[in-house]
């Protein structure tokens, strides 16, 4: 469903110490959509302070009411705390975009059609699905969600190496070699009561991740009330780096598609959520749900 959107309000949020180029690209924006919108919005910048500032700000920001769009300048781990902020707000109204200045930037990589000024402008916007995740939360705390990812096993172990030194093509593959010959398989309970042993366990509401890595061939994604489920169970490393391997060169082919996904952990747990990694604590029932048609979106 689509309906053009003029908004009263514009909050640019991102990190002024980005190893990127994040400050110059917000800046850029605000200064384009000031010459290119036919309205005449407040537009603010909004530097992060510090991580997990951007969940506040954008919830804040969203909390104004009213045709609010809060845009992210950033790679998906910044893209995440903009999206919860937003969910957070409770606003029906509020609509999120991003502008990749990252690292792996998949989400907009995927999802974006057109430059981001041009969308604005144009106020095309549209729903598409998120996921949620429930690790135990006490009633009344919020979900947390996912705009493209939710990754258990090798993708955080990975994830969490890559965080400690600078980005590059040659740290990354160094440090992914390092990591995966030192990587252990991991346990859960599935929903049935059996116990079973994974290297990698995947959500995906979107079909690529890590830049290169193809997980699956849907094409409905992120909007079709279901996500995909990347199972590598536990096999010899030589078998994982081949079906790596395949992923970044053919694609994974087809994955099983559902609404919901259940499990418990055995021991306490990393996962990487967008780029984001967290930690769920032993034995504690994990849920993870398509949230469909949550997020509101342009670009």
């Amino acid at each position: 469903m689509h309906s053009a959107r003029n908004f009263e309000s514009i909050a640019i949020i991102f990190n002024p110490n980005s190893t990127g180029n994040a400050p110059e690209l917000a800046e850029q924006l605000q200064v384009k959509l000031k010459d290119t919108l036919p309205y005449a919005p407040e537009i603010t910048l909004q530097p992060t302070e510090h991580a997990g500032h951007a969940v506040e700000l954008a919830r804040t920001a969203a909390a104004r009411g009213g045709d609010v769009l809060v845009v992210s300048v950033s790679g998906d781990g910044g893209y995440n705390e903009v999206v919860n902020g937003v969910m957070q707000a409770g606003n029906p109204q509020a609509v999120c975009a991003v502008m990749a200045a990252g690292n792996a930037n998949d989400h907009r990589r995927i999802t974006g059609t057109k430059p981001l000024e041009e969308a604005i402008a144009e106020g095309h916007v549209r729903q598409i699905d998120l996921l949620s995740i429930h690790t135990g939360q006490q009633e009344g705390e919020p979900l947390e969600y996912a705009h493209s990812y939710i990754g258990f096993g090798l993708t955080p172990v990975v994830a969490t190496e890559l965080e400690k030194g600078s980005k590059g093509a040659l740290t990354e593959m160094v440090s992914v070699i390092k990591t995966f010959s030192k990587f252990e398989p991991f346990g859960i309970r599935t929903s049935d009561g059996k116990r079973r042993k994974f290297d990698s366990l995947v959500f995906a509401n979107i079909p690529e991740m890590a830049k290169y890595a193809t997980l699956s061939e849907a094409e409905d994604h992120p909007s079709d009330g279901k996500f995909e489920v990347i199972i590598f169970p536990h096999m010899p490393k030589w078998r994982v780096l081949l079906t790596a391997l395949r992923a970044t060169t053919q694609g994974l082919g087809d994955q099983p598609s559902v609404s919901s996904y259940e499990f418990t952990t055995l021991k306490p747990l990393p996962y990487q959520m967008d780029g984001e990694v967290k930690t769920v604590e032993a034995n504690v029932k994990v849920r993870v749900e398509c949230a469909p048609a949550a997020l509101a979106t342009v670009g």
